[in-house]
């Protein structure tokens, strides 16, 4: 079987494409598996480092209003799904992975009627690619309930070491990783990879009170705002400030409780670990952050605080009584983890076998697109 993966742009799309990629990979070492990108996608970094093949394609981003970049797309459109088409024909690709983002719609519209189509939506509220492309297949997985009609809810692909992780026999050795005390309470900050500034604000004011209290503070601050962080102790306890943490999966078995951005990897990480968080929405886009955030909350799992209410009086308030009752982190541990989906790997896997004994689709098997596509590859 050989897979070609559409998930390129941001981490949101590449991590649960890769993901998959280890899955199908433990199954059938010889599984072919080739990856979509464009040069300016993390893609180029990610996935070579993950060890799997990457070809790029022409990047065809939507322009948001209308532009001179508008007029081009048809253009664009029919040079990437043409570029589609002839690498699913040189793999010799039995079927194609979408997770959404620029990569995904050529993908969708070059795979249509050549190769079964499989979709994973990570987000509350699926992006253009994904609603497009769901218009031709019936093989579509979501990670958040009900994001999509007709959706399976699989949750999402999480790494190994996440899915497996024992955050309780694993604490000391992660604590002592981060040279954080062994038996205090800890909490664990981080906006993703690049950092949320309003987050750094907030824990930065409000470190003073926590340490006071006897809480440590394990803080990744981000790549772009490493200036925006204390160094040394701020009182009796530790702070720990990190530019970026790369072991992850030791930062949450170090962590009592987490203050984080609700993006959808973020959410079904903690949710699949029993790691109860107070969750801060990004104040932009559609509101999928907060939508990602309110199942694992409704469950009990977590916190939800409005990005403009966020500050270091709250920080405490909120998050030094949560960390000092160990009876309330144990209820919260409980409901995030029942929310919780640590083998949507195996489902996917399994959604995809289930599209390639199905066969090859006809092109008009699943009605029409919105924007269209000729046989050849073009807009109409």
């Amino acid at each position: 079987m050989h897979v070609v993966l559409a998930g390129g742009g941001t981490a949101g799309h590449i991590e649960p494409a890769l993901n998959l990629a280890d899955c199908l990979r433990r199954h059938d070492p010889d599984c072919g598996i080739t990856a979509l990108g464009t040069e300016a996608g993390l893609e180029t970094k990610l996935v070579p480092e993950r060890g799997y093949d990457l070809l790029l394609i022409t990047a065809t981003p939507m322009p948001r209003r209308p532009t001179l970049d508008l007029a081009r797309l048809p253009a664009l459109v029919r040079r990437s799904v043409t570029e589609v088409r002839e690498i699913l024909e040189t793999t010799g690709a039995d079927v194609v992975v979408g997770f959404g983002g620029y990569v995904a719609l050529p993908a969708y519209l070059g795979a249509r009627g050549h190769v079964p189509i499989v979709i994973h939506e990570a987000n509350a509220r699926p992006g253009l690619a994904n609603r497009v492309g769901a218009r031709f297949t019936p093989y579509l997985g979501c990670a958040v309930p009900d994001a999509m009609s007709h959706a399976r809810h699989i949750g999402m692909p999480l790494r190994q070491t996440i899915a497996h992780l024992d955050r309780g026999a694993l604490q000391a050795e992660a604590r002592a990783h981060f040279g954080l005390d062994p038996d205090r309470p800890t909490l664990l900050v981080t906006g993703g990879s690049q950092g949320a500034r309003r987050i750094n604000d907030a824990v930065i004011a409000a470190a003073p009170g926590l340490t006071a209290q006897g809480i440590q503070i394990l803080h990744a601050a981000g790549l772009r705002n490493d200036d925006q962080r204390p160094t040394g102790t701020l009182g009796p306890a530790l702070y720990i400030g990190l530019p970026y943490i790369d072991r992850m999966d030791l930062a949450l078995a170090a962590a009592d409780v987490a203050l984080s951005r609700a993006g959808a990897m973020t959410c079904a990480e903690f949710a699949a670990v029993g790691l109860p968080a107070l969750y801060v929405p990004l104040p932009i886009g559609n509101g999928e952050q907060r939508l990602n955030a309110l199942p694992v909350v409704n469950a009990g799992g977590g916190l939800l605080v409005d990005d403009a209410s966020l500050d270091g009086e709250r920080v405490l308030a909120v998050l030094g009584p949560l960390l000092l009752d160990v009876d309330q982190r144990r209820a919260m541990e409980s409901a995030a983890a029942s929310h919780g989906q640590r083998d949507a790997d195996e489902r996917l896997r399994a959604l995809v076998l289930e599209a390639v004994a199905g066969g090859r689709p006809t092109v008009d098997d699943h009605g029409p697109s919105s924007i269209g596509d000729d046989a050849d590859g073009g807009s109409r």
